[in-house]
């Protein structure tokens, strides 16, 4: 079986848990021997690829679509289309403007899918330097520049790549690709599975973007099947956006254990500090203020703790000024976005992980942390709570109970020995091999 898979974000350009979650399991589908041709929307530049190999200018196809392909990955090939600004540098605005002029004309049938006005389809066959960068009306601010232009750009060019491919059955990985599966599936007669790893529901409460809402929709009910992350995520589906139980199967996400120990030796901030992380978008979705409401409590009993809060986000801002105001600025630190060494180096700093989110479709992060040895402390709200056994559980909002809990790791060894020994245990059981295997399962049924 051969796949057409859509994605938005592949390492290293990772804003979250998407991109960790395409690349296990693009990985692990690529180990059973299911080919997978992953469209891109952009190129990864060789200046920040170390693990890929890029095609030369001149080996780029009539699309403007490069296809490369990365060690341990022999049955994935890797396409990109320059959507919104990413233009190459060996690309000019004249070229790009062919090329969705092309789309257009090879694959009417993708424009028809996605009903998409005649006013613009002549914008987006417009020179994309042109585009107000800022922000547009009917954007929220999760979402800079006008991100629903770039969307209907990748539909289209997709859709394109999609006339000159074979494959089996096409796969969507969340919002901003969904346009471009139902282009795709309009120009190939293909099944469409989509992938949803969060809703709009989870990104923004009852304040939903109306138009973000209404591409998920469209998605899911143009979809042969649907893939949900969690139990709670296929709830949402289901309640929100009017879908049947049956066409919606959970796939759990997982982590690459590559069988490495954690040092001997974790070398503190000072040598008295406890360390309690958080580690993700800081985003109201991720709970921010609650860590710092229970981190004020815990500094009240235990008053050598820092937390750090490791992550970037539209609450950045307004978060560090929270904790200036609680009185805890010194004890809290902020080191931005991180990546790569430096995501694993914080974790091995770690006396606990905490991850209070309001609504989290599932969580990589607690699995990260686990297999990196530190106990973790997770919503209730979350996805990864059901599948995880040895791991404290709290509601997001009840900060008396998140401080208890991590006043009580840090002050007991062995509670804190027992979450790491049961956890790493536990974590070895989470395979992405199981979590593409039972993908590949779905599209069988998608095909049927």
């Amino acid at each position: 079986m051969k796949v057409l898979m859509l994605g938005w974000e592949f390492p290293p350009f990772i804003s979250g848990g998407l991109g960790t979650a395409c690349y296990g399991l693009t990985k692990a589908m690529s180990e059973i021997g299911t080919d997978v041709l992953f469209v891109l929307p952009r190129p990864v530049e060789s200046q920040y690829s170390t693990h890929v190999k890029l095609m030369s200018p001149a080996s780029q196809s009539e699309t403007g679509a490069s296809r490369y392909q990365m060690p341990g990955f022999e049955h994935v090939t890797f396409r990109t289309v320059e959507a919104g600004f990413g233009i190459s540098a060996y690309q000019s605005p004249e070229r790009y403007k062919r090329q969705v002029a092309e789309a257009i004309k090879r694959a009417p049938q993708a424009a028809k899918a996605l009903g998409i006005p005649q006013a613009i389809l002549a914008t987006l066959q417009g020179n994309p330097s042109a585009f107000n960068p800022g922000p547009q009306q009917g954007t929220s601010a999760h979402y800079e520049g006008d991100m629903f232009t770039e969307v209907e750009r990748y539909a289209l060019l997709a859709s394109l790549i999609a006339t000159q491919e074979q494959f089996d059955v096409i796969h969507a990985h969340d919002w901003m690709t969904y346009r471009a599966g139902i282009a795709a599936s309009a120009v190939s007669g293909k099944p469409l599975v989509i992938h949803v790893h969060s809703t709009e529901f989870d990104r923004s409460g009852e304040h939903v973007n109306q138009r973000i809402y209404d591409i998920e929709r469209q998605g899911m009910h143009y979809a042969k099947r649907i893939i949900a992350v969690s139990y709670l995520t296929k709830n949402i589906i289901t309640t929100r956006y009017g879908i049947p139980a049956d066409h919606v199967q959970v796939v759990y996400n997982a982590i690459d254990f590559n069988g490495h120990s954690p040092p001997t030796t974790i070398l503190p901030i000072e040598k008295n500090d406890k360390i309690v992380l958080f580690l993700g978008r800081i985003t109201m979705q991720k709970g921010p203020e609650y860590f710092l409401g229970a981190a004020k409590k815990v500094l009240e009993v235990i008053p050598n703790v820092r937390f750090i809060m490791a992550g970037w986000g539209d609450m950045i801002k307004r978060t560090i000024e929270m904790a200036a105001a609680m009185g805890i600025g010194h004890r809290v630190l902020f080191t931005g976005f991180l990546r790569g060494l430096d995501v694993e180096r914080v974790f091995r700093m770690a006396d606990l992980y905490v991850m209070p989110s309001v609504s989290e479709p599932f969580g990589i992060a607690p699995l990260e942390a686990m297999s990196n040895d530190v106990p973790v402390l997770i919503s209730k709200q979350s996805g990864v709570s059901e599948v995880l056994t040895h791991a404290l559980k709290v509601d997001f909002w009840d900060i008396n109970e998140m401080a208890n809990k991590i006043v009580a790791v840090l002050r007991h060894a062995p509670l804190q020995k027992t979450l790491r020994e049961h956890g790493r245990i536990e974590v070895r059981k989470l395979s992405w091999k199981d979590s593409a295997q039972r993908c590949v399962e779905v599209y069988q049924e998608s095909t049927n």
